[in-house]
This record gives structure tokens, sequence and C-alpha cells, in this order.
């Protein structure tokens, strides 16, 4: 068991009028002029952008707005927000949307408050002293970004996405409206859960077995998080299981289900190299690439894939045979993917066989020019990285 700080600062704001709260909220924590921060053109048809700005200007709130964030936000966007925050004088960043959105707002909060370049700190050159407050209106649950201290940016020059963690990038509040997800698209939905859940499972599938609390807690999320998405597959419009799942997109990334326990990443980590290249919808890169990294890494803690195949995916445990029961897991979770839309592997994936040459070069920007390793079950070299890509070709 390890020893860990947990830290949840985030104020949340959940259910049906969760909006109307807004403007006090943002002077709460000290908002006076605020960038509001969007996606593309459906948070102005769904009136969602419209009702905030409205809530604003009611509470006396000045506001700028800067919309365009797109699927894996672009450097190029947050640093356009960085000079209209200095130019209109924003001291408040709050984020309508995603995962997507919100960490661009955090990449804009930390740029305002830096002189050098604000990838730095994606590239491990610099770390922040301070950074502007930031605040969401969650309309897309997935990234978990909402209660999180990470954000992830893809550098346009080279297409590499990287993630960057601090407490300090914690948004102050979260406006959470299960209603605002009922438009969302099917294949958006399962994503965003496959998200979520994987999540979780890059901290439940480690070599630390005796946080039972932790590991309960994380067996609840992913069991929860697999009935509610067919529920909503079948009726967009079910609250009850659309308010479980925004919720579980906060509990599976704000680190409760990893507390006491080393976390791993290395799914995360393979993937990021596939979104930056391919620019593929991040959920579903996960579930192309974790199949095949379980496979690969499994014996490093054979009895956790039992247990996950158990209890999480309802295999029967064959006690004599521990490994074929694993496997069955894996394979289990690989037909609950299909079922709710997502691939299994990279040619479903991107639609069509990777090369050799792309599988190379995502191997070299995911091992930094083989200098880094990745995971925590399993440790991974450049050479592991390479293999598991191999596997997941399909």
């Amino acid at each position: 068991m390890k020893d860990f700080n947990y830290y949840a600062p985030t104020e949340v704001m959940f259910g049906e009028h969760a909006e109307e709260h807004v403007a006090p909220l943002v002077k709460k924590y000290g908002g006076t002029k605020v960038l509001v921060h969007y996606g593309g053109k459906s948070a102005e048809r769904s009136g969602l952008l419209g009702k905030i700005c409205g809530l604003l200007s009611e509470g006396g709130i000045d506001y700028v707005t800067l919309g365009g964030v797109v699927p894996n936000p672009r450097l190029s966007k947050a640093k356009e927000g960085i000079s209209l925050c200095r130019k209109e004088g924003v001291d408040f960043i709050l984020a309508i949307g995603g995962g997507s959105v919100i960490d661009s707002a955090k990449c804009i909060a930390y740029g305002v408050c830096y002189e050098g370049d604000v990838w730095d700190f994606y590239l491990g050159l610099a770390e922040p002293k301070n950074m502007l407050p930031v605040a969401s209106v969650l309309t897309i649950p997935a990234a978990g970004s909402e209660m999180s201290e990470a954000s992830v940016i893809t550098n346009e020059d080279g297409d590499v996405k990287l993630g960057y963690s601090n407490n300090m990038s914690r948004p102050k509040f979260a406006i959470m409206n299960p209603k605002r997800t009922f438009t969302l698209p099917p294949y958006q939905t399962a994503a965003g859960v496959t998200d979520m859940m994987m999540h979780t499972m890059e901290r439940y599938f480690t070599k630390d077995d005796d946080m039972d609390l932790t590991t309960d807690l994380a067996e609840a999320v992913l069991r929860r998080m697999k009935s509610a998405v067919f529920a909503v597959l079948k009726d967009p419009e079910d609250y009850r299981n659309r308010a479980q799942i925004m919720w579980g997109g906060s509990v599976a990334h704000w680190g409760l289900t990893g507390c006491g326990v080393a976390d791993d990443w290395a799914t995360h980590q393979l993937e990021h190299e596939l979104s930056g290249m391919f620019d593929v919808t991040h959920g579903a890169g996960l579930a192309a690439i974790w199949p095949s990294w379980a496979r690969y890494v499994m014996h490093e803690n054979l009895s956790r894939f039992v247990r996950f195949a158990v209890n999480v995916m309802d295999v029967p445990n064959d006690f004599t045979n521990p490994e074929a029961t694993a496997l069955q897991g894996i394979e289990a979770m690989e037909r609950f993917y299909l079922a709710i839309g997502m691939p299994i592997n990279i040619k479903q994936l991107i639609g069509r066989d990777i090369t050799d040459e792309e599988i190379a070069e995502m191997t070299r920007k995911c091992s930094r020019d083989r200098t880094a390793t990745c995971g925590c079950l399993k440790v991974l070299n450049a050479s592991d990285m390479e293999a598991i890509y191999r596997m997941a070709r399909g």
C-alpha cells in the first residue's frame, strides 16, 4: 500500500438547474472578467452558450468568448486564448464543453501567467508558479478534466500530444447538468465511457493489492459505467443513467479510485501517439490499444486480471487455470467494446492497416527517442511499446 495525498478541491453543482449558479460561483472564486471558452457550434445551437453568457451579464460579470476548440485540443488555439486574455484583462476562465475544452482552458490559464512558452510545462522544462483560476460547465462526460489536475494538449508542430499534471489546475467549480448530455451522439457517448473506465483501469491494474477499499470502489465504478452506457445507448434521454455517467467521469479521474496504489498510464501514453498521428477520438484509441497491452503485461500481476475478469466482467473463475480466466476477462472486455461501437485494434480504429514506418514513428515519440519508459505494472521500454503497437495493429 502506498502513502498518498488525496486532494479534491473542486466544488460541484450537479442537477437539472445547475447552470443557474454560474455567476455567484464565478464571483465566489474571484472572477471579475471571464474568458468563456468553448468548442464548436453545438454550444451555440443548444442555447447553452447564450444562457451562460446571459447569466454572467445578469450577475454583473464582464466576459469575452473564444470558441473553436477541437478534439485533441491544439496548442495554437491555447496560445490564441493566452493573447486574448492578456489583451482583455481576463482574470478567470470558464470552459463550456468536455475534456478538450477544459484542457485548453487549463493551458491558457498557465500561459497567461508565464512569460515563456506554455509548451515548456508539457515538455517538463518548467513548472508554473501561478495560473488563472479555471472552472467548467460540463457537457461531455469523459475525460474527468472538470475535477482532475491533468490537461493534454496537441502541438501541431510534429503532431506531438503531451499531458501535464499540477494540482493548481484543478477547477474551482464544475457545473453538471445531465440533461445537457441527452443529445450526445452514440459514438461520443461510448467513447466517453471508455475513457472514464480507462482512467480507473489505469489505477486498478497495479502491483499494489492491499488497498482493498480503493479496489472495491474502482470495481463499483467500472460495473456501473458498463450498465449505464447500454441504458443510454438504448434511451438517450434516460436521465438516471446519464447522471451516473456524468458523475462517473468525475469519480473515475479525480484520484479517488487510485488512493494507495501506483498508477500505470501506459495505455494512455501509447494512445496519445495514435491520436497525435491520426487525430482519432481518444476513448476509441484507448479501446484499440488496451486489449493488446493487457495481454502483454497480464503476467506481471495475474491475480489482478483474474479479479477484474470475475468481479467486473462476470467471468466464471476457473480456479485451476487463472491464466485462462484472465484471458477470458480480456476477451469479455473486447466484446463489451464492440457492443458499444468501439474498436479493439488499430485497423478498426483508423480503417486501414498501419504501416511499419508509422509504428516506428509512434514508438519513437512515445519513448522520447528511446530515452523514456512508460507504465508501472510493467515498465515498458521502446521495444515493449513497439511490440504492443504490433499486437494491436489488427
